[in-house]
Protein backbone atom coordinates (compact mmCIF):
# COMPACT_ATOMS: atom_id res chain seq x y z
CA UNK A 1 0.00 0.00 0.00
CA UNK A 2 2.44 2.48 1.07
CA UNK A 3 4.38 1.54 -2.58
CA UNK A 4 1.40 3.21 -3.74
CA UNK A 5 1.98 6.78 -3.64
CA UNK A 6 5.56 6.05 -4.46
CA UNK A 7 4.49 4.68 -8.23
CA UNK A 8 2.90 8.38 -8.66
CA UNK A 9 6.44 10.08 -7.77
CA UNK A 10 8.44 7.94 -10.36
CA UNK A 11 10.84 10.36 -11.75
CA UNK A 12 10.00 13.61 -13.34
CA UNK A 13 10.80 13.15 -16.50
CA UNK A 14 7.86 10.67 -16.76
CA UNK A 15 5.87 13.60 -15.65
CA UNK A 16 7.31 15.56 -18.52
CA UNK A 17 6.87 13.55 -20.99
CA UNK A 18 2.48 14.23 -20.81
CA UNK A 19 2.31 17.58 -20.20
CA UNK A 20 -1.47 17.38 -21.11
CA UNK A 21 -2.01 15.41 -17.98
CA UNK A 22 -1.97 15.42 -14.34
CA UNK A 23 -1.59 13.57 -11.16
CA UNK A 24 -4.68 12.24 -9.35
CA UNK A 25 -4.32 11.00 -4.89
CA UNK A 26 -6.96 9.42 -2.91
CA UNK A 27 -6.28 9.39 0.85
CA UNK A 28 -8.80 7.75 3.25
CA UNK A 29 -8.78 6.71 6.82
CA UNK A 30 -10.73 3.25 6.04
CA UNK A 31 -9.59 0.43 4.69
CA UNK A 32 -10.84 0.10 1.12
CA UNK A 33 -9.90 -2.83 -1.31
CA UNK A 34 -7.79 -1.22 -3.77
CA UNK A 35 -7.44 -2.41 -7.23
CA UNK A 36 -4.36 -2.59 -9.17
CA UNK A 37 -3.66 0.78 -10.17
CA UNK A 38 -2.14 1.82 -14.18
CA UNK A 39 -0.12 4.68 -14.17
CA UNK A 40 -1.71 6.25 -17.24
CA UNK A 41 -5.48 6.44 -16.95
CA UNK A 42 -8.20 8.59 -18.57
CA UNK A 43 -10.47 10.36 -16.50
CA UNK A 44 -13.23 8.27 -17.74
CA UNK A 45 -11.01 5.44 -16.53
CA UNK A 46 -10.96 7.03 -13.24
CA UNK A 47 -13.85 7.83 -12.59
CA UNK A 48 -15.07 4.41 -13.19
CA UNK A 49 -12.91 2.93 -11.00
CA UNK A 50 -13.34 6.01 -7.96
CA UNK A 51 -17.16 4.95 -8.24
CA UNK A 52 -16.43 1.31 -7.11
CA UNK A 53 -14.25 2.59 -4.61
CA UNK A 54 -16.25 4.94 -2.87
CA UNK A 55 -19.66 2.87 -3.80
CA UNK A 56 -19.80 1.94 -0.02
CA UNK A 57 -19.44 5.86 1.16
CA UNK A 58 -16.74 4.47 3.80
CA UNK A 59 -16.46 7.93 5.50
CA UNK A 60 -18.53 10.72 6.51
CA UNK A 61 -16.29 13.58 5.80
CA UNK A 62 -14.63 14.46 2.01
CA UNK A 63 -12.34 16.93 0.57
CA UNK A 64 -11.66 17.65 -3.27
CA UNK A 65 -8.92 19.67 -3.33
CA UNK A 66 -7.89 21.32 -6.71
CA UNK A 67 -4.72 21.87 -7.91
CA UNK A 68 -4.61 23.72 -10.91
CA UNK A 69 -1.21 22.77 -13.36
CA UNK A 70 -0.12 20.44 -11.15
CA UNK A 71 2.70 17.62 -12.53
CA UNK A 72 3.89 14.61 -10.41
CA UNK A 73 6.96 15.59 -10.81
CA UNK A 74 6.13 18.74 -8.32
CA UNK A 75 5.53 16.27 -5.67
CA UNK A 76 8.62 14.63 -6.02
CA UNK A 77 12.03 14.81 -7.90
CA UNK A 78 14.31 12.04 -9.02
CA UNK A 79 16.51 12.72 -6.16
CA UNK A 80 13.54 11.18 -4.32
CA UNK A 81 12.76 14.93 -2.28
CA UNK A 82 9.32 15.51 -1.19
CA UNK A 83 8.40 18.78 -2.25
CA UNK A 84 5.07 18.50 -0.41
CA UNK A 85 5.42 16.88 3.12
CA UNK A 86 2.24 17.59 4.66
CA UNK A 87 0.90 15.47 1.45
CA UNK A 88 3.38 12.38 2.00
CA UNK A 89 2.96 12.79 5.92
CA UNK A 90 -0.82 12.01 5.37
CA UNK A 91 0.22 9.57 2.54
CA UNK A 92 2.03 7.43 5.35
CA UNK A 93 -0.48 7.76 7.81
CA UNK A 94 -3.28 6.69 5.76
CA UNK A 95 -4.90 3.39 5.87
CA UNK A 96 -5.63 3.39 2.16
CA UNK A 97 -3.63 5.58 -0.85
CA UNK A 98 -5.22 5.39 -4.00
CA UNK A 99 -2.88 7.08 -6.85
CA UNK A 100 -2.54 7.31 -10.34
CA UNK A 101 0.36 9.41 -12.32
CA UNK A 102 -0.75 10.36 -15.26
CA UNK A 103 -4.68 11.40 -15.94
CA UNK A 104 -5.49 12.03 -19.33
CA UNK A 105 -8.60 14.09 -19.78
CA UNK A 106 -10.74 17.03 -17.39
CA UNK A 107 -11.36 15.61 -13.64
CA UNK A 108 -13.16 18.77 -11.90
CA UNK A 109 -15.59 19.00 -8.56
CA UNK A 110 -18.51 18.63 -9.72
CA UNK A 111 -18.12 15.40 -11.47
CA UNK A 112 -16.45 13.99 -8.08
CA UNK A 113 -19.21 15.71 -6.28
CA UNK A 114 -22.01 14.26 -7.79
CA UNK A 115 -20.40 10.84 -7.45
CA UNK A 116 -19.33 10.92 -3.78
CA UNK A 117 -23.61 12.47 -2.93
CA UNK A 118 -24.77 9.06 -5.44
CA UNK A 119 -22.92 7.04 -3.50
CA UNK A 120 -23.79 7.84 -0.31
CA UNK A 121 -27.28 8.76 -0.98
CA UNK A 122 -27.67 4.92 -2.18
CA UNK A 123 -26.24 3.93 1.30
CA UNK A 124 -28.31 5.90 3.24
CA UNK A 125 -25.79 7.72 4.94
CA UNK A 126 -25.25 11.73 5.62
CA UNK A 127 -21.81 13.38 4.78
CA UNK A 128 -20.04 16.30 4.63
CA UNK A 129 -18.28 17.36 1.32
CA UNK A 130 -15.34 20.27 1.48
CA UNK A 131 -14.32 21.55 -1.94
CA UNK A 132 -10.61 23.41 -1.60
CA UNK A 133 -8.76 25.44 -4.81
CA UNK A 134 -5.73 26.10 -4.45
CA UNK A 135 -3.57 28.75 -6.10
CA UNK A 136 -2.20 28.33 -9.62
CA UNK A 137 0.96 26.97 -9.92
CA UNK A 138 2.95 29.04 -12.68
CA UNK A 139 3.39 27.20 -16.07
CA UNK A 140 5.62 24.48 -16.53
CA UNK A 141 7.57 24.44 -19.80
CA UNK A 142 11.11 23.37 -20.71
CA UNK A 143 13.93 25.46 -20.33
CA UNK A 144 12.65 27.64 -17.24
CA UNK A 145 14.83 29.98 -15.43
CA UNK A 146 15.93 29.32 -11.83
CA UNK A 147 13.39 32.48 -10.70
CA UNK A 148 10.62 30.78 -12.36
CA UNK A 149 11.49 27.23 -11.04
CA UNK A 150 11.44 28.82 -7.15
CA UNK A 151 8.67 30.87 -7.80
CA UNK A 152 6.80 27.59 -8.72
CA UNK A 153 8.22 25.70 -6.14
CA UNK A 154 7.41 28.78 -3.21
CA UNK A 155 3.31 28.59 -4.35
CA UNK A 156 3.76 25.18 -4.45
CA UNK A 157 4.69 25.13 -0.38
CA UNK A 158 2.09 27.29 0.02
CA UNK A 159 -0.26 24.89 -1.43
CA UNK A 160 1.01 22.27 0.83
CA UNK A 161 0.93 24.50 4.02
CA UNK A 162 -2.88 25.38 3.54
CA UNK A 163 -3.41 21.48 2.37
CA UNK A 164 -1.76 20.58 6.08
CA UNK A 165 -4.36 23.23 7.92
CA UNK A 166 -7.40 21.36 6.25
CA UNK A 167 -6.09 17.87 6.52
CA UNK A 168 -5.69 18.70 10.62
CA UNK A 169 -9.61 20.03 10.47
CA UNK A 170 -10.76 16.52 9.14
CA UNK A 171 -10.47 14.60 12.12
CA UNK A 172 -10.17 10.87 11.99
CA UNK A 173 -12.62 9.73 9.62
CA UNK A 174 -12.43 11.33 6.24
CA UNK A 175 -11.35 10.58 2.66
CA UNK A 176 -9.18 13.15 0.86
CA UNK A 177 -9.01 13.41 -3.26
CA UNK A 178 -6.15 15.77 -4.58
CA UNK A 179 -6.56 16.32 -8.28
CA UNK A 180 -5.57 18.75 -11.31
CA UNK A 181 -6.99 19.82 -14.66
CA UNK A 182 -4.62 19.22 -17.07
CA UNK A 183 -3.10 22.43 -18.59
CA UNK A 184 -5.16 24.98 -20.40
CA UNK A 185 -3.99 26.78 -23.65
CA UNK A 186 -5.99 29.45 -23.98
CA UNK A 187 -6.59 30.63 -27.86
CA UNK A 188 -4.42 33.87 -28.73
CA UNK A 189 -6.31 37.11 -28.73
CA UNK A 190 -5.47 40.16 -30.19
CA UNK A 191 -4.85 42.89 -28.64
CA UNK A 192 -5.89 45.20 -31.28
CA UNK A 193 -9.85 45.57 -31.97
CA UNK A 194 -11.50 47.35 -34.67
CA UNK A 195 -13.44 50.84 -33.03
CA UNK A 196 -16.93 49.80 -34.16
CA UNK A 197 -16.29 46.39 -31.86
CA UNK A 198 -15.08 47.97 -29.00
CA UNK A 199 -17.84 50.69 -29.24
CA UNK A 200 -20.46 47.60 -29.29
CA UNK A 201 -18.78 45.62 -26.67
CA UNK A 202 -18.72 48.98 -24.34
CA UNK A 203 -22.82 49.12 -24.74
CA UNK A 204 -23.03 45.50 -24.28
CA UNK A 205 -21.32 45.97 -20.77
CA UNK A 206 -23.07 49.37 -20.07
CA UNK A 207 -26.58 49.51 -18.30
CA UNK A 208 -28.97 50.54 -21.39
CA UNK A 209 -30.18 54.09 -21.13
CA UNK A 210 -33.80 54.83 -22.73
CA UNK A 211 -35.08 57.85 -24.82
CA UNK A 212 -36.01 60.74 -21.97
CA UNK A 213 -34.57 58.43 -19.11
CA UNK A 214 -31.09 58.90 -17.45
CA UNK A 215 -29.15 55.64 -16.39
CA UNK A 216 -30.26 55.52 -13.26
CA UNK A 217 -33.94 55.14 -14.31
CA UNK A 218 -34.86 58.61 -13.09
CA UNK A 219 -37.60 60.36 -14.87
CA UNK A 220 -35.81 63.33 -16.73
CA UNK A 221 -38.04 67.04 -16.51
CA UNK A 222 -35.97 68.99 -18.48
CA UNK A 223 -37.36 70.75 -21.85
CA UNK A 224 -36.27 69.50 -25.00
CA UNK A 225 -34.02 72.13 -25.78
CA UNK A 226 -31.98 71.06 -22.63
CA UNK A 227 -31.92 67.73 -23.11
CA UNK A 228 -30.72 67.82 -26.84
CA UNK A 229 -28.01 69.89 -28.62
CA UNK A 230 -29.60 71.14 -31.93
CA UNK A 231 -26.66 73.96 -32.43
CA UNK A 232 -23.36 72.03 -32.59
CA UNK A 233 -20.20 74.20 -33.20
CA UNK A 234 -20.08 73.52 -37.35
CA UNK A 235 -23.78 73.88 -37.77
CA UNK A 236 -23.71 77.22 -35.92
CA UNK A 237 -20.22 78.55 -38.39
CA UNK A 238 -21.96 76.68 -41.71
CA UNK A 239 -25.00 79.02 -40.90
CA UNK A 240 -22.67 81.88 -40.96
CA UNK A 241 -21.42 81.25 -43.71
CA UNK A 242 -24.50 80.76 -45.35
CA UNK A 243 -26.12 84.38 -44.48
CA UNK A 244 -22.93 86.15 -46.02
CA UNK A 245 -22.94 84.77 -48.81
CA UNK A 246 -26.27 85.13 -49.27
CA UNK A 247 -25.74 88.88 -48.32
CA UNK A 248 -23.16 88.52 -51.12
CA UNK A 249 -25.40 87.41 -53.50
CA UNK A 250 -28.68 89.51 -52.61
CA UNK A 251 -26.23 93.31 -53.20
CA UNK A 252 -24.72 91.30 -56.71
CA UNK A 253 -28.67 91.04 -57.56
CA UNK A 254 -29.51 94.12 -56.47
CA UNK A 255 -26.84 96.05 -58.23
CA UNK A 256 -27.57 94.19 -61.66
CA UNK A 257 -31.22 95.00 -61.39
CA UNK A 258 -30.61 98.89 -60.74
CA UNK A 259 -28.72 99.20 -64.36
CA UNK A 260 -31.29 101.06 -66.51
CA UNK A 261 -30.08 101.31 -70.73
CA UNK A 262 -32.01 103.62 -73.15
CA UNK A 263 -33.76 102.14 -75.93
CA UNK A 264 -31.93 104.11 -78.10
CA UNK A 265 -28.41 104.12 -76.78
CA UNK A 266 -28.28 101.17 -79.18
CA UNK A 267 -30.16 102.90 -82.13
CA UNK A 268 -27.28 104.24 -84.92
CA UNK A 269 -27.79 105.24 -88.43
CA UNK A 270 -26.31 102.73 -90.83
CA UNK A 271 -25.70 103.12 -94.81
CA UNK A 272 -24.15 106.11 -96.29
CA UNK A 273 -26.07 108.96 -95.23
CA UNK A 274 -24.44 108.14 -92.18
CA UNK A 275 -20.89 108.12 -93.28
CA UNK A 276 -21.30 111.64 -94.47
CA UNK A 277 -22.48 112.91 -91.09
CA UNK A 278 -19.79 111.41 -89.37
CA UNK A 279 -17.24 113.49 -91.87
Amino acid sequence: MRLSIASLLLSSTAAYAFSDTSPFILLSTSKLDLPQTAQLQSSASLTKSLSSLLSSCPTTRYALVSQPNLHAADIRDDSGECHMPNLCRAATASASVYTVAEVAGQLGSSSLDSLISTACASAGKTVEVTEVELRHLPALRTGLGEKEVDQRRTVLADNDYELGQLLSTLGDDYTVLLFSDPNEFKAYEPSFVEPMRTDLKRRAEGQPVYVGRRASNATDHRGLFEKYQFFTPGIFMGLIAAIVLLSILYVGLQGLSSLEVSYGAFDKEMGPAAQKKQL
